[in-house]
C-alpha cells in the first residue's frame, strides 16, 4: 500500500513540475507600450528575445532613429535593406495598389509639416511648402530589387502606418516557431491571437475604444478574437481645428496633402495578419465611409468597424463583412 501512494505521489509531483505555465510579459516599444501572455509548455521566458527583435525592427524600419535603414535611406544613401524591410514594403505596395493610392508611405513628409500649431490649432499653413513636398509624394515611384530601394532623392519613406503592426506580426511569428499555438500580441492597441486564452479557458477578449474626445477610456464593445488580428486608427485623440470649429483628421490626404475633413472616429480592422490590419485602418480613415463600404464588399477577408459621428452630432457605427458583435 505504501508503495502504491509512493508512486502516485511520485507522479503528481512529475505533472505539477511539468504542468503547462501562462506567462505575461510587458514593456516599453515604439514611443508606446507591448504586453504578450502566452501559454508555455516549458514555462520559458522570451523576454530577451522580444527586446532583440524589437530592437532588429527599430534598425530597419525607425525614422526616429538616425542610423536605422529607413532613415539613412531617406538621406539618399544607396543601402541594402533587410528581409524585415523587403516585407513590409512589398506588402504596402500591395496595400498602396488596391486602396489606389489612400494608403501611402511616402507621405510621412507632408504629414510632418502638418504637425505644428499649439493644441492641435491649424495655423498658417505655408501652401506653397506643402506643393512642393507633395511633388516627391507617390509609392509607384518607389521600387526594390536586389535589395535595394529605387527612389526619387526628394522621396521621404516612413512605415509608421504599418511596422507597429508589423512588430506585432514578428513576435507572433516568433512564438509558432517555438510550437507556441495559444498567444495574445499587443503593441499600442495593435493585435495578434492564436488558439485560446487557456487561463481562462475562452477565447481571447478584446476591447474597441468608445470615441471620447476628452481622452477618458471606455469600450464601445468587447469581441472574441480567434486566430486573426485587429488594428484600430482613430482621429479622436489626435486632431487639427481651424477658425471656423471644423475637425480634421491627423490623416493626410495623400492626393491633396491637406487633412481630411471626415466624420469617421474610428476605424477597426480584422485580418489574418496584423501588418495588413494595421495598413488598412489607417487607408480607410482616408478612404471614407462609402468607399470602404464598396472595398469591403471586394474584399470578404477583410472585417471592418467603423464608429462615425453623424450630422446630429451623435456617435453611429457600422459592421461590415460580420465584424464580431
Amino acid at each position: 500500500m505504501k508503495n502504491i501512494f509512493y508512486l502516485i505521489f511520485i507522479a503528481t509531483l512529475f505533472a505539477c513540475e511539468h504542468e503547462p505555465k501562462n506567462i505575461k510579459l510587458s514593456g516599453p516599444v515604439f514611443g508606446t507600450s507591448y504586453s504578450v501572455q502566452y501559454h508555455s509548455e516549458n514555462d520559458v521566458n522570451y523576454q530577451k528575445q522580444f527586446d532583440s527583435l524589437f530592437n532588429v525592427v527599430n534598425q530597419s524600419m525607425s525614422t526616429y532613429i538616425p542610423d536605422s535603414k529607413i532613415s539613412r535611406l531617406n538621406k539618399g544613401e544607396a543601402i541594402e535593406v533587410d528581409a524585415h524591410f523587403a516585407r513590409v514594403f512589398n506588402n504596402a505596395k500591395q496595400i498602396y495598389r488596391a486602396t489606389e493610392g489612400a494608403f501611402d508611405p511616402t507621405i510621412g513628409a507632408v504629414v510632418n509639416a502638418w504637425d505644428f500649431g499649439p493644441e492641435g490649432k491649424i495655423t498658417n499653413i505655408d501652401s506653397t511648402a506643402i506643393n512642393s513636398l507633395m511633388k516627391s509624394v507617390g509609392f509607384n515611384r518607389m521600387g526594390l530589387k536586389d535589395h535595394k530601394i529605387i527612389k526619387n532623392n526628394a522621396s521621404f519613406l516612413d512605415f509608421n502606418a504599418i511596422a507597429k503592426g508589423y512588430g506585432v506580426d514578428v513576435i507572433g511569428e516568433f512564438l509558432e516557431q517555438k510550437n507556441i499555438t495559444d498567444y495574445i500580441v499587443e503593441i499600442g492597441g495593435e493585435i495578434r491571437v492564436r488558439g485560446l486564452n487557456v487561463e481562462k479557458q475562452s477565447t481571447w477578449k478584446v476591447g474597441i475604444d468608445d470615441p471620447n474626445f476628452e481622452g477618458e477610456q471606455s469600450y464601445s464593445k468587447v469581441i472574441a478574437l480567434q486566430d486573426e488580428a485587429m488594428a484600430t486608427s482613430g482621429t479622436y485623440r489626435k486632431f487639427k481645428i481651424d477658425d471656423n470649429g471644423n475637425r480634421y483628421a491627423h490623416i493626410i490626404d495623400t492626393k491633396t496633402g491637406y487633412p481630411s475633413k471626415t466624420n469617421i472616429l474610428s476605424v477597426s480592422v480584422l485580418a489574418e495578419d496584423c501588418m495588413t490590419a494595421d495598413a488598412y485602418a489607417t487607408a480607410f480613415q482616408a478612404m471614407g465611409i462609402d468607399k470602404v463600404k464598396a472595398f469591403a464588399e471586394r474584399h470578404p477577408e477583410l472585417k471592418v468597424f467603423i464608429i462615425f459621428e453623424n450630422e446630429a452630432k451623435e456617435f453611429e457605427s457600422i459592421s461590415l463583412n460580420n465584424f464580431p458583435q
